[in-house]
């Protein structure tokens, strides 16, 4: 039977308003099934949980990606032994996955069998750990000061991880390239690049993974560098001033990666005196004169390079330093210094009590009988303090 365009139209239209009308009635149901989304380690267990808020003896059940049925309320018809029933009531179905792997990755549905019917969605992740990290180096021995690369490698992982690198107690940055596989698997490769001195040598540099099936996965390698020497010069004798008659012995102390090979002693601008002993890092001098004043150099090589030290050497008169002031304990004379002074404040405190307790007025006769004269010639001729009695006049001062 032929159907016009009218009737296809009328049609259309009625599926339409069937569609909208189921819509709406769903609409306007409460959501009433709540279940969660799950990240899950490779080869572990993954729970799914349907859960019913209010249940009005509708059934649950629990379907897998493809939408076939793994348990329809407290039954399983999949033959798919590793789900099992955890729990089962009326307010929830929950169901174990046991030994995970990629090909279980994806969308489960719970489904409430109500009018209409009611889905709630769970998405399994599958998380892969990457392997063992590798670290490599570009040499396995590096010179101070020249520059050395390192490159770390994470591979098979989900999601991609992400790589950082340590030097010691340094955060160091490196450059990150990305390549996926098969599966949506990853390897990730990060490179380093940085300039070394001697005190890297030995340093730990750690390539860290950070993944989230994962903790705590690292590469670890130590640096291994080459160095010049450092050279020291030791006086072993004399301990004080240099004399003439006296002796020298210096000691040329030189440490480096690798030891140094070679050790020579030179005097700068001029020859080492011809009776001078060298053996081995010791240069030795008897009989010190002042011609033999100058600068003494020892210089120590390796493979990396060499380096220097210098001893000035100035020859004193042979009776330098004698009868020169012997070292002052500061100490002992703080001490007397305090003591002395603690004695000069005692007198100055006994001597102050003692003019205090002494001190009083003091009258003399010269002015009596003065009151009663009528002028003052004759008060100075009846005073007995006048000039006529000066012999008897006696004053005493303490």
């Amino acid at each position: 039977m032929a159907i016009t365009g009218s009737g296809s139209l009328a049609i259309s239209f009625s599926v339409f308003v069937i569609s909208a009308a189921f819509l709406q009635k769903a609409q306007t149901l409460p959501i009433n099934l709540a279940t969660d989304n799950v990240s899950v380690v490779e080869g572990e267990t993954a729970t799914i949980s349907c859960r019913v808020k209010n249940n009005d003896d509708s059934v649950i059940q629990l379907l897998n990606p493809n939408r076939q049925t793994i348990y329809f309320k407290d039954v399983r018809p999949l033959k798919d032994s590793r789900f099992q029933l955890v729990n089962f009531s009326d307010n929830e179905l929950r169901v174990s996955l046991s030994n995970v792997s990629l090909s279980d990755e994806g969308r489960y549905v719970c489904q409430l069998y109500t009018d209409p019917p009611q889905e709630a969605y769970a998405d399994i992740t599958v998380l892969v750990p990457p392997g063992s990290p590798i670290i490599e180096s570009r040499e396995d021995v590096v010179s101070e000061g020249n520059e050395t690369e390192l490159t770390c490698t994470a591979m098979g992982s989900k999601p991609a991880a992400s790589i950082r690198w340590m030097k010691g107690e340094e955060e160091l940055t490196g450059e990150t390239t990305v390549e996926e596989m098969y599966d949506r698997m990853f390897t990730v490769t990060s490179q380093v690049r940085f300039s070394v001195t001697k005190e890297d040598d030995g340093m730990p540099v750690d390539c860290i993974i950070d993944h989230p099936a994962v903790k705590d996965l690292l590469a670890q390698r130590h640096l291994e560098v080459l160095y010049k020497p450092e050279v020291k010069i030791v006086v072993t004798y004399p301990e004080g001033l240099t004399r003439e008659g006296d002796n020298l012995d210096l000691t040329c102390i030189a440490e480096g990666k690798p030891h140094p090979h070679q050790i020579n002693w030179l005097r700068v601008d001029e020859d080492v005196p011809p009776h001078a002993v060298v053996t081995g890092s010791d240069l030795y001098i008897e009989n010190l004169n002042k011609s033999y004043n100058g600068t003494y150099r020892c210089v120590a090589s390796n493979a990396v390079g060499e380096a220097y030290d210098d001893y000035v050497l100035y020859v004193y008169d042979s009776r330098a330093g004698e009868g020169a002031p012997q070292k002052i304990d500061h100490a002992v004379i703080g001490g007397v210094v305090a003591v002395v002074m603690f004695a000069i404040l005692c007198a100055l405190i006994v001597l102050g009590r003692y003019f205090a307790r002494h001190k009083g007025t003091y009258f003399t006769h010269e002015a009596k009988g003065a009151d009663d004269a009528a002028d003052a010639d004759t008060a100075i001729i009846n005073a007995e303090g006048g000039h006529n009695n000066t012999d008897e006049k006696k004053e005493y001062y303490i």
